[in-house]
């Protein structure tokens, strides 16, 4: 029995679609909490001695500013290029699609693939209203394509659309899955496509149980398609209701804060890094394909350690990389809104951690082989986002080793100077993203800070468990955690292998700060002589 949800319009939905521009989002009161905020830190920092100089350090604080440089520099690459195509870009092509679709250009039909496990019915029913309201807007046909595997959500989507939509050119198809997951749910709506008349150049919005389109946002996607026939598919903004602990909800906005920054600049490349499986429109051509519906359906990586096995969730990345591979243009559309309704139930930090291993989990599987296609087949800056992906969860973590290490030499104040100067980093990088987020939040700076450190730590934890994989969204569905012999083998294998890339991390910062001497040659005979 699922409970009912209270939407507080108050404070929950929070007017999702209204965003506040100018004065209105930045209010005296604002500018001055950001005021007393580098108030705090610049006397925080003349209030303890100042050891980041120090002879015996010169060369840990000297790397820790060249890593910052770097990772900073690397930020605001992504700013810059997402300002382009935000300011110069995108705008000429909402221009042209606004026109072609005043004028009266309309897709022949508009299909939605959705995907439903058990949702609640207050979240359901928004979903399908917003799906409605785009359809009436059109003036065109539609069809709801319904993955399930439960007659609970069936029954709930038809009753709506028998009372609300009788006078509604819509027809619900329903596909029942024969073998549990969202991949096999998805496939089998593919395969009654590539039966049924959808065409080609048909239009097909892939789309998640959960989430609910803002007013207008298909109308934005559909006409870059009829514009740009080399475009395959494109991936919308998102905005979350998040009905749980109000840290994960600041959490969560900040997270889509980063996202709109990076798709922009993903996009000035003509590509993305995620067809996100929230929202998406693809051109029907290549979801008809036999190898695109097996690689949804039974998608999977053969790894070192543990063999063959089959990817759980990640969707959408898999449908990313297929487009990948096949050179197919994407773009984000920035103004192309949709919500997430996020029902937080039990410890909101073990959701935070689960959400990191399952997203982190599907860009390991998926980057690696995509670096792999090489720089020739993607345009070059998306190849290296790829790399960086890598790089960037050992570099996070080699900072604050250094500023503890350099502590041991000068003292705490050393350790406090560098509290500070994350204080002021992160407002710098969060004043870049309070540009992208509907809200002002003065827990940016240090939601962002954790964000980072737990997103590195899970992503060494995830990358030698690959196989390891949780999804609690559908059913609380796991894979890859066997309890035989072998099974635990490999985990042994794992468990080494992570606390070896652990133990060398901290040995090598720890050496290059001076605190841990590789012996020598001369030491080490001395070792074997003695026995």
């Amino acid at each position: 029995m699922q409970s009912r949800i209270q939407f507080d319009t108050a404070r929950t939905l929070d007017e999702p679609t209204d965003w506040p521009t100018g004065w209105r989002k930045w209010t005296p009161v604002v500018l001055l909490k950001i005021a007393i905020y580098f108030a705090v830190c610049i006397v925080f920092l003349l209030s303890f001695p100042n050891a980041i100089f120090d002879p015996e350090v010169q060369a840990i604080t000297f790397t820790i500013g060249l890593l910052g440089v770097w990772r900073y520099g690397w930020w605001f690459t992504h700013a810059i290029r997402a300002l382009i195509y935000g300011r110069l870009v995108y705008p000429k092509l909402k221009a042209r699609c606004r026109e072609l679709w005043d004028g009266g250009w309309r897709p022949r039909h508009m299909h939605f693939m959705m995907t439903t496990y058990r949702e609640h019915r207050e979240i359901t029913e928004m979903v399908v209203r917003s799906v409605l309201r785009e359809i009436v807007g059109s003036g065109v046909p539609g069809t709801i394509w319904l993955g399930s595997s439960d007659r609970f959500d069936e029954d709930i989507i038809a009753d709506l659309l028998r009372r609300e939509a009788s006078d509604v050119d819509v027809t619900l198809r329903i596909i029942r899955q024969n073998v549990p997951g969202k991949r096999a749910a998805i496939g089998l709506v593919l395969r009654a496509m590539s039966r049924l008349p959808v065409l080609d150049d048909d239009l097909v919005c892939f789309m998640d149980g959960d989430f609910v389109l803002a007013e207008g946002a298909v109308s934005r996607c559909m006409p870059l398609f009829h514009l740009y026939p080399e475009l395959q598919a494109c991936t919308t903004d998102e905005e979350v209701i998040c009905i749980g602990p109000r840290w994960i909800e600041t959490w969560l906005k900040m997270r889509f804060s980063q996202r709109r920054l990076a798709m922009q600049s993903h996009a000035l490349s003509g590509r993305v890094l995620t067809l996100t499986g929230r929202m998406s429109v693809f051109r029907a051509k290549h979801l008809k394909k036999e190898e695109f519906i097996r690689l949804l359906e039974a998608d999977h990586l053969t790894h070192w350690l543990w063999g063959q096995f089959r990817f759980l969730s990640g969707d959408d990345k898999s449908t990313w990389y297929f487009m990948l591979k096949n050179k197919a243009k994407m773009l984000y559309v920035p103004d192309a809104l949709g919500y997430t309704v996020e029902v937080i139930e039990g410890s909101g930090m073990d959701r935070m951690v689960q959400n990191f291993r399952r997203w982190s989990g599907n860009m390991l599987r998926n980057g690696s082989r995509a670096i792999k296609l090489g720089p020739r087949a993607m345009p070059f800056f998306i190849w290296w986002c790829l790399i960086d992906q890598r790089l960037s969860m050992w570099t996070m973590l080699v900072s604050p080793v250094l500023a503890v290490c350099a502590s041991v030499f000068v003292g705490l104040g050393y350790l406090a100077s560098y509290v500070a100067f994350i204080a002021l980093s992160r407002m710098l990088l969060s004043l870049v993203l309070f540009a992208y987020s509907r809200k002002v939040e003065m827990a940016y700076p240090w939601i962002l800070y954790l964000n980072q450190l737990i997103n590195a730590s899970v992503k060494v934890y995830a990358i030698f468990r690959l196989s390891k994989q949780r999804w609690s969204n559908r059913g609380n569905q796991t894979a890859g955690a066997g309890a035989g012999l072998v099974d635990q083998a490999r985990s042994a294998m794992a468990a080494w292998c992570t606390a070896i890339a652990v133990i060398l991390l901290f040995l090598l910062t720890a050496h290059y700060a001076g605190l841990v001497a590789i012996p020598t040659k001369t030491q080490f005979a001395d070792i074997a002589s003695l026995r």
